[in-house]
């Protein structure tokens, strides 16, 4: 039986493998070709689709997160694998062999998988505000086994003004780990160094390329285990990014001409998604744009169009021409310009701004927000904030790190976009050889790992 090490390298480009020795290896063994991604070019989209062979329309996943209608809620970052609609190619491959394992090691939609081995970030939140690092695993006493042998994991470390190659080292080791100790056909395992820097200063900045080559220092001892366990090897990126110099502000916009409205409480105005008529869930370079009533979609429509830094807004039926026609897109899609970016902020007033908008708080905020890579310019020592924050926390007391600016305008990464050019999208690289030299698109990324585990099987 063939098995394989499947490893996703977020945000790796061909261009990257100039500053990464052990992954140009790997392609020189094996076989190297752009990848080609799907619109979005986001990572639960990707994994998606991955999983699938199937389009957003097919597997649901429109975006990092969406607005729930039923709930009139914006929620991101949701783990259950309820959520991917279709069958995966973990499941296709347990059918096919009662005795195939697959570890699924932080890849997106972990929770409650047909993998039979799982692990991904799960904060614990206390009640009485406490936030601790934390994993979800099954079996459950795996992420105690591994914590106990490679150390607490580094949530902090994960994303984060902190994100670093710490998270991607400690993943990178505990898939090691798993190997070794548990002999799984399918190892996936997700690392996601590249998203820090290359967001953070843009991907040809001399500190992303630096950022690469901190990557492939952690990949080279994982093939290493790979190959003397006897297993093939598959990398892929997720998507391109693409430098960036100017946030857009479609909430603003909407909110100006009367059509988002907020709520105020004692901790700041938030989004009245249910009461708005329409408003934008922003994901990097998409956004989607849920409006209330059919007859008002035009015109939200037309007001958008004018917004500088919007390339394009679809309506349903251009959603087709992408494969995101589904139920839990938006009425309309903003697609941004070159350089441009969408920022989910809608206060117009700072001092009324939310009070999770100054923190790490990936589940409150109503879209993405990469400022959380940043701490803010504008305090004077912040590294003494965060230390009395820490001592407040050690002590028992309520506390809020609140630390992260609310202008975007530092970014200078995203994605989203289709790529216009394959250089500057995703790379797939592997240590065997394909059967055609045509890039590889994400589409077929099911039936390749598929047809590897079935290699020299006879099945």
């Amino acid at each position: 039986m063939v098995k394989l090490l499947v490893a996703i390298a977020v945000g790796l480009r061909p261009k990257d493998l100039a500053y990464a020795p052990a992954l140009r290896a790997l392609g020189d063994e094996g076989f190297v070709s752009p990848l080609e991604t799907i619109f979005p070019a986001l990572t639960c989209p990707v994994q998606a689709t991955f999983l699938t062979g199937a389009l957003p329309r097919e597997h649901g996943v429109v975006a990092n997160g969406w607005y729930h209608r039923q709930t009139a809620e914006v929620r991101f970052w949701l783990q259950s694998n309820h959520l991917v609609e279709g069958e995966k190619f973990y499941e296709q491959a347990a059918a096919r062999d009662p005795e195939f394992v697959c570890a699924k090691l932080f890849w997106w939609f972990n929770m409650y998988s047909a993998a039979a081995i799982s692990m991904t970030p799960r904060p614990e939140y206390h009640s009485d505000g406490l936030k601790l690092p934390g994993l979800y695993s099954d079996p459950p006493e795996l992420k105690d086994d591994l914590q106990k042998s490679l150390g607490a994991f580094p949530l902090f470390k994960f994303w984060g003004p902190g994100a670093g190659i710490a998270s991607t080292d400690w993943i990178a080791r505990s898939a090691r780990r798993v190997i070794e100790q548990q002999d799984p056909t399918l190892t996936l395992v997700y690392l996601p160094h590249l998203d820090y820097d290359h967001q953070r200063f843009g991907p040809d900045d001399h500190r992303s390329q630096r950022a690469v080559g901190e990557l492939d220092a952690v990949v080279a001892p994982l093939f290493e285990t790979a190959r003397e366990t006897g297993r093939e090897i598959l990398v892929l990126g997720e998507y391109g990014i693409e430098a960036v110099d100017r946030p857009v502000f479609l909430n603003r916009v909407l909110r100006t001409s009367g059509r988002l409205r907020v709520q105020e409480t004692g901790h700041g105005e938030l989004l009245d998604a249910g009461r708005s008529d329409a408003f934008a869930v922003c994901d990097h370079q998409v956004a989607h744009v849920y409006v209330s009533r059919a007859a008002d979609v035009p015109r939200v429509a037309k007001e958008l169009e004018r917004v500088e830094g919007v390339e394009r807004v679809l309506h349903r039926e251009e959603q087709k021409e992408f494969g995101i026609d589904h139920p839990r897109a938006g009425e309309l899609i903003c697609i941004a310009e070159p350089t441009a970016w969408f920022a989910y902020p809608y206060w117009l007033d700072e001092a009324r701004r939310p009070d999770f908008a100054t923190s790490v708080d990936i589940h409150r905020k109503p879209g993405f927000d990469p400022s959380e890579l940043f701490l803010d310019p504008k305090l004077r020592a912040p590294k003494a904030r965060i230390a009395t924050r820490l001592l407040r926390k050690k002590l028992g007391f309520r506390y809020r790190m609140d630390v992260i600016s609310t202008d975007p305008s530092m970014v200078r990464g995203s994605h989203g976009r289709l790529p216009a050019r394959p250089e500057l999208g995703p790379v797939a690289l592997g240590s065997f050889r394909r059967e055609t030299d045509a890039p590889l698109r994400a589409l077929d990324v099911s039936d390749l790992i598929l047809s590897r585990l079935a290699y020299r099987s006879g099945r």
